[in-house]
Parts: C-alpha cells; sequence; structure tokens
C-alpha cells in the first residue's frame, strides 16, 4: 500500500509540476511563442470536450466549440478612400467580401473574424480591413472592442488584427493538410449582418485558384512565378490554394471560420463564386496552414518573410503542351529564371517542367505556391523537374522577399483610430541602427498603404520616424502613447528620410 501511495502521489506530483511549467511558460515566454504554440499552453489548462459530428451528422458540439470565438466586424471609411480595395472585386464577383451600405457621408463594411489567441489576436481577410479608418469588433457575447491593424499580407488576402482584451474564447488551430475532399465542414460567420451564423456542407475540393487575389494589381515580385492566365510580362503575385466547400457562404462570411466537426479551424472564409453576389454552392477557404505562417510571422518580425523560388511558368494542359511541343501535359513549364535567384543557382534551365515538390506531384500552380508560401528564406525546397525526357532534382534555397510588411499596435480606442488613419506600419529599430544612423531614437516605417496619411504626403517606406508630437519614439508602444496627445489638434511628425535628410510633418488629428 505505502508502495502504492507513494506512486500515487509521484504521479499528482508530476502533473502538477508539468501543469506549473506551463504556467510559467504562458505568463513569461507568451509573446515569443506562435499562436500555434500558444494555444497548446492554452489548451493544456483548457481542454476541449471531445466532439466528433461525423457518424449521426450532429454538427452541435463542433457549432458550440467553434461560434463563441468568431466575432463580427464593422469597418468605417472615409469618403475619399471608398472602403479599401473592394470595389473592383465586387465587379467581379458581386458584394460578396462583406455587406456594404453606400451614403454620401463615411462608408461603412462589414465582414468577419475568428480569436486565435486569447488576448486578442484576431484573423481576418485583408479586404475586410484595407483602408479602414475605423475597425469595431463585436463578440459573440455582444462586447465591442475598437481594434488595430496589426499587419496585413495582400498576397494571401489575411490580416492581423487585434482588440484590447483578455481571456477570450478561441478556436483551435486544426491541420488543414489533414482535411479531405468529402469531409464535413462548418462555416461560422456574420452573413447579411446575422452575428454567429452557422451552415454545414462538405469539402468539395482543395488547391483552386480562382484568380481573385491581386487580379487588380499585378506586380513584379510574384516568388513563384506567372500563370498561364496572364498575358502581360507582369508577374500576379498572390497565392492562392483554396479549399472549396459548398458550406453555404455570403456577404459577411468573408473572414469567418472554417472548421471541421471536431471544431478545429481548418481555413479563414475568403470568397464565393457568385453571379450574383449570394451563395450559389462554391466557397473558399485559405488552408489554416497557410495562414499560420503568415500570421506569426506578421506578429514575430513586423512583416512576411517570404522566400523566392525565382522562376516565372505556365500551368500545362494539352493545349498548353501542343503550343509549347512537350510530351506532358501536367506541370509548370519554366518560361524565365530570375537573374541571381534560387533556381537559377540550384541549375533549372528555361525549358523545365517542373513535377513535383517535395516529393508530391505538381498540376497547378498552387501545388507550388502553397508549399513555397510556408517557408522562410533561406530554407530549402527540393523540386523535380522534367528535362530531356527524365526526371531531375534539385534543391533550391529561396531567396528573401525584399519588401517589408507590416505591424502597428493597440492600446487606447482613440490610438488605434489614429494608427489606422495614418496607413502606415512600423518596426522598432536596434541599437546597432540607431548608431549607424545617428539617431537616439527612432522607428522605421515598413509599409505605406494606398490612401492613409503617410501615402498623402508621400512618406516613402525606409523612412525612419524620431520622434511624435515632440515625444522620441521607440517602439510601436511609444507610437501609441505619443499620437495621442496632438499638438494644436494636429500630430507633429519628424524623422529622417532613407537619403539622411530630415523632414517633419502635420497631419490633422480628426
Amino acid at each position: 500500500m505505502k508502495k502504492i501511495g507513494l506512486t500515487l502521489l509521484t504521479a499528482f506530483a508530476g502533473g502538477a509540476m508539468a501543469l506549473g511549467v506551463y504556467r510559467v511558460i504562458e505568463n513569461k515566454y507568451s509573446d515569443n511563442l506562435s499562436f500555434e504554440d500558444k494555444q497548446k499552453v492554452y489548451f493544456t489548462s483548457n481542454p476541449m470536450p471531445a466532439v466528433s459530428s461525423t457518424g449521426d451528422l450532429d454538427f452541435t458540439q463542433a457549432a458550440a466549440v467553434a461560434t463563441p470565438a468568431v466575432v463580427y466586424i464593422r469597418t468605417t471609411y472615409s469618403a475619399k478612400s471608398n472602403g479599401g480595395g473592394q470595389d473592383q472585386l465586387e465587379q467581379m464577383f458581386g458584394d460578396m467580401f462583406g455587406q456594404r451600405v453606400r451614403p454620401q457621408g463615411p462608408q461603412m463594411a462589414s465582414g468577419s473574424g475568428v480569436i486565435i489567441s486569447p488576448d486578442g489576436y484576431i484573423v481576418t481577410n485583408n479586404h475586410v480591413v484595407e483602408k479602414a479608418d475605423k475597425i469595431t469588433v463585436a463578440t459573440n457575447d455582444h462586447r465591442t472592442f475598437s481594434a488595430k491593424v496589426i499587419g496585413t499580407d495582400p498576397n494571401t488576402d489575411l490580416a492581423l488584427i487585434k482588440v484590447s482584451a483578455t481571456n477570450l474564447p478561441i478556436v483551435k488551430l486544426g491541420n488543414s493538410d489533414d482535411a479531405k475532399v468529402g469531409e464535413w465542414v462548418l462555416a461560422v460567420g456574420n452573413p447579411f449582418n446575422l452575428t454567429s451564423t452557422v451552415t454545414a456542407g462538405i469539402i468539395s475540393a482543395k488547391g483552386r485558384s480562382i484568380g481573385v487575389i491581386g487580379s487588380e494589381n499585378n506586380d513584379d515580385d510574384n516568388p513563384f512565378g506567372r500563370t498561364s492566365r496572364q498575358s502581360g510580362p507582369k508577374l500576379n503575385k498572390a497565392i492562392e490554394s483554396f479549399i472549396q466547400t459548398d458550406a453555404a457562404i455570403n456577404p459577411g462570411n468573408s473572414g469567418g471560420a472554417l472548421v471541421n466537426t471536431r471544431g478545429e479551424l481548418i481555413g479563414i472564409n475568403a470568397a464565393i463564386a457568385s453571379h450574383t453576389g449570394s451563395y450559389e454552392g462554391y466557397g473558399f477557404a485559405i488552408p489554416i496552414n497557410l495562414a499560420k505562417k503568415v500570421l506569426n510571422d506578421i506578429k514575430k518580425f513586423g512583416a512576411v518573410k517570404r522566400g523566392y523560388v525565382g522562376v516565372t511558368f505556365t500551368e500545362l494542359n494539352p493545349d498548353k503542351a501542343q503550343q509549347l511541343d512537350v510530351s506532358t501535359t501536367n506541370g509548370l513549364y519554366v518560361n524565365d529564371l530570375v537573374p541571381g535567384g534560387g533556381a537559377e543557382q540550384a541549375g533549372l534551365r528555361k525549358g523545365d517542367i517542373i513535377v513535383k515538390v517535395e516529393g508530391q506531384p505538381v498540376y497547378e500552380s498552387s501545388d507550388l505556391q502553397e508549399r513555397v508560401a510556408r517557408l522562410q528564406p533561406g530554407d530549402k525546397i527540393n523540386i523535380t523537374v522534367l528535362r530531356d525526357g527524365k526526371d531531375k532534382d534539385f534543391s533550391i534555397t529561396l531567396k528573401g522577399d525584399a519588401a517589408p510588411a507590416n505591424r502597428v499596435a493597440a492600446n487606447s480606442k482613440s490610438a488605434e483610430e489614429l494608427f489606422n488613419k495614418l496607413g502606415a506600419s512600423f518596426h522598432a529599430l536596434t541599437p546597432a541602427e540607431k548608431n549607424k544612423l545617428r539617431v537616439n531614437s527612432g522607428v522605421l516605417v515598413t509599409q505605406v498603404r494606398e490612401g492613409g496619411l503617410f501615402d498623402a504626403a508621400e512618406i516613402p517606406e525606409g523612412v525612419v520616424i524620431t520622434s511624435i508630437n515632440k515625444v522620441p519614439v521607440n517602439s510601436v508602444d511609444d507610437i501609441d502613447k505619443a499620437i495621442v496627445k496632438p499638438i494644436q489638434g494636429n500630430i507633429i511628425i519628424a524623422g529622417l528620410y532613407p537619403d539622411g535628410s530630415h523632414f517633419s510633418s502635420a497631419f490633422p488629428a480628426q
């Protein structure tokens, strides 16, 4: 009996120690953890109930797990901003990204978001918050918060926003790679202003590319290559590998959750294919495994660290294969190589046909794009090409994306609105960077978004902001505190241009 008692005591002590270690990690190191690791800590202390709906088609438990963490997002735009970049998308696909009224004064739109961290981080679509002057978040329990944009990634149509709150309910991050065609899923969001709406369907397809992201703005910095849909020399930088579902998705669902029958988040609802602007049976969600990398990069680095393969390509099909005089109808035909890029350095050539990535067959651009988009610059990726009728393997080291992404931080309501009005994102300078620039304070402008005050004043990326309202700034938290103290109704921003010249600009605070 003594031995049994000692064993039980040891077991209890071990369990208490493990829980204590998690508590220490949660309290001391949570800011340095990825969202997935933070959730592991959270769910160790707050285990999910065992839910499974597949057998009897009862989705009640999965819906109960996911619904509390899906929020309603209301955005307000000035008349000149025209509600972000949604107008062109609406012309193509109808008003499928959010609901909108168009009064003469400030315009409004709405969408959904998913809480992924108890301290207020929320994932949504870039087009839901793009160019917004004010962002209001309403939770399932009817609390409202003002939110700030932490960062956006137009390439994937993802955005990370934050509210000042604690102990919020969250959705557990799942594994979209494990999702299977034919599997039951739930779409949770706020269609037509009907908050906390749940619809059910199945996964219809995976790896879909529908050409909606970036279709109105083809820039020359796609790390993956040109697809056959493009007729000009410019590259479409969009990364599309959607999960297709027939769960009903309507205007306002954008940014909401696609969950499996265990209540795990496997996708962020992004678009529908529709002639009317409403549900017609085809909805599309961004895979959560792609979103994890984007969101963690934005939070950790203030930028999406995206790697470049360094090729342009055409998706093969029977017509393209005949036109290019190649024997296979599957794969990606390499049109050109970026000089000095990873593909060129690894030994790829024009005319090679990419047929596998990491051992998996490549049939279309999304098969390569999503794999690469999960990696960092400097990572290696294994690619198999068909050359002279034989398979040849290459290990390609991805090159870095020179374009920084965005980061801002949030505390108070007034600061949130002012931050969003600036239309810029910032990253703290290191001591070495300050010494090099010979400044005692400063933050780097890492992104300037179209339609904001920085854009209107032609303050470019790469500028160093040394003070706001005559208060030195060294971090995003310093900006948050200084920006709410305007001088005679103006926000005074001082700093240095990339060429070292000084500037000072004043913007109306209201």
